[in-house]
C-alpha cells in the first residue's frame, strides 16, 4: 500500500490565516513542508480518509487528481474532517460523468451532516434514501465503532476514538500490511487497546494524533507526551512490527515549532512528522 498525506494540520491549518503566534509566523517564514492542510490522506490513489475541506487544494497543490477514487472511510463529522459539498463536486449536479461509483463508509452521525447539507444545497426533499441515486454516483454504507469490514480489496477495523460520538480509528491491511490511522484521538480507551490485541498480524505503519504538541495534556487529542506514552504502550503490547514507521499527524499550529525543528525533537523520540503531500509505502 501507497499512503499520501494530503494535509497534516489540525482545525485551523497551520499556519492559521488569522494567526500571528511564533509558531504561525515561522511556519510562514520557513514555507516548505512547515505548510499544512487540514488532516486527510489517500491511499494507492483510491481510498481516501476523510471526505476534507481541504480537498481540492491538495488535488491541485500534490497533483493527485481524485478521479481514481473509489472508496472512503469518513473518521468523524467535525468540519475540518468532513465538507459533504465534495459529493456534489464529484456529481453530475457539478458536470462530473467520469468518476466511479464512490463506497462510502460512516457513521450515523456524519451521514446525518450530510443529509442536511444536501438537503440545503438540493432539494429540501433529500433523504438518505433519496439522494443516492446516479447523479450522486455514490452508495453509503453506514458504520460503527468495532466492526470489521471489506472496502474493495482492504480490509478495515473500525476503532472507537476518544474523541467525539462515533468517531472512528482505521486499521487499515492489504496484501499482509497494516496501517492504524488514528486521528482525532485522545488517549485510547482499554476497549480500543482490546481492539488492537485482538488482531491479527503487525502493524507497519501509525499515523497518530500529536495534536496538541508541547502544550497541555488532553481528553480527546494528544499531546507528544500522551503519543509517546501511546506508542511506547503498542511496542510493549507487541502490536507493531519490528520496523514499523511511527508519524505524528494532526498537528496545531498552538502547540508545534515549524517542521524542521518539530523533526528533529521527533527524531530523538523515535518517530517522525507526517507533512502535507508526503508518500510512504507500508511495510
Amino acid at each position: 500500500m501507497q499512503l499520501m498525506f494530503l494535509g497534516t494540520a489540525a482545525s485551523e491549518g497551520f499556519p492559521d490565516a488569522f494567526c500571528g503566534c511564533d509558531n504561525c509566523l515561522a511556519a510562514r517564514a520557513a514555507g516548505g513542508r512547515s505548510l499544512r492542510k487540514r488532516s486527510s490522506a489517500l491511499i494507492d490513489n483510491q481510498l481516501l480518509i476523510d471526505l476534507g475541506p481541504d480537498l481540492m487544494a491538495a488535488a491541485q497543490i500534490h497533483q493527485v487528481p481524485l478521479d481514481r477514487m473509489a472508496y472512503c472511510l469518513q473518521t468523524h463529522d467535525h468540519a475540518d474532517h468532513l465538507d459533504p459539498s465534495h459529493l456534489l463536486s464529484r456529481s453530475t449536479y457539478s458536470g462530473v460523468n467520469t468518476a466511479p461509483q464512490l463506497a462510502y463508509y460512516a457513521s450515523s452521525v456524519s451521514l446525518a451532516k450530510i443529509a442536511e447539507t444536501l438537503q440545503r444545497r438540493v432539494s429540501s426533499a433529500v433523504s438518505l434514501d433519496t439522494a443516492l441515486d446516479e447523479r450522486l454516483n455514490l452508495r453509503i454504507h453506514q458504520i460503527r465503532p468495532g466492526q470489521h469490514f471489506e472496502v474493495g480489496p482492504y480490509r478495515v477495523t473500525s476503532i472507537a476514538a476518544s474523541h467525539a460520538p462515533e468517531a472512528m480509528l482505521f486499521l487499515i491491511e492489504r496484501d499482509q500490511q497494516c496501517l492504524f490511522y488514528a486521528t482525532d484521538t485522545g488517549p485510547l480507551s482499554e476497549e480500543a487497546w482490546q481492539m488492537l490485541a485482538a488482531h491479527d498480524g503487525p502493524i507497519h505503519m501509525v499515523a497518530l494524533d500529536h495534536t496538541f504538541g508541547f502544550k497541555q495534556r488532553s481528553l480527546a487529542h494528544l499531546n507528544a507526551e500522551q503519543f509517546q506514552e501511546q506508542i511506547a504502550r503498542m511496542r510493549e503490547q507487541n502490536l507493531l512490527a519490528d520496523r514499523a514507521r511511527i508519524f505524528a499527524h494532526h498537528l496545531g499550529h498552538h502547540s508545534h515549532p515549524a517542521h524542521d525543528q518539530l523533526v528533529d525533537y521527533a527524531a530523538s523520540h523515535g518517530y517522525e512528522v507526517a507533512y502535507d503531500g508526503l508518500q510512504v509505502m507500508i511495510g
